[in-house]
């Protein structure tokens, strides 16, 4: 492997993040979010996924917050009907997590708008080869980093 370019690397990831952070922001602004915040959506949405529920710990590792930030997160979506809780058939000292019918409902027709809102914004300065070069060098970056790979290890 070559030596890197520090000032290249550097000025890459600080576009990158900006770009990141500021359509982040306006999804989280101008999205259709009902009385969800983003966040919740975005445990909603990573719930989606898995019929069978997700273990508390993936699930953190899927929206990135702390353990104790998506227990009270967990916590709020199951008093308002959106998930609910059962115990892990493979470890019973965990629990899944999964998508109530409500719940379901609430992420399809939060997400078809969100879906909507991403394609907008992402098509306004990317044309399709452009948005398949940015996929393809993100799943890249993913692929290369440790985080990544021991997530997908366990």
């Amino acid at each position: 492997m070559s030596t890197p370019n520090v000032r290249l690397a550097n000025e890459a990831w600080e576009v990158f993040f900006r770009a990141q952070a500021t359509l982040a922001l306006e999804f989280e602004r101008d999205g259709d979010w009902g009385d969800l915040l983003p966040r919740e959506y975005g445990v909603l949405y990573a719930l989606s996924g898995a019929p069978e529920g997700l273990r508390m710990c993936d699930l953190r590792d899927d929206v990135l917050l702390t353990q104790a930030g998506i227990s009270r997160l967990v916590t709020r979506l199951e008093t308002r009907g959106l998930v609910e809780r059962s115990e892990d058939p493979d470890d019973a000292r965990a629990q899944r997590i999964r998508l109530t019918p409500r719940g379901a409902d609430e992420q399809r027709r939060r997400g078809h708008a969100h879906a909507r809102h991403v394609a907008t914004a992402m098509s306004r300065a990317l044309d399709p080869a452009q948005l398949e070069t940015l996929a393809t060098l993100s799943r890249a970056l993913l692929a290369g980093s440790p985080g990544t790979a021991e997530r997908t290890r366990s």
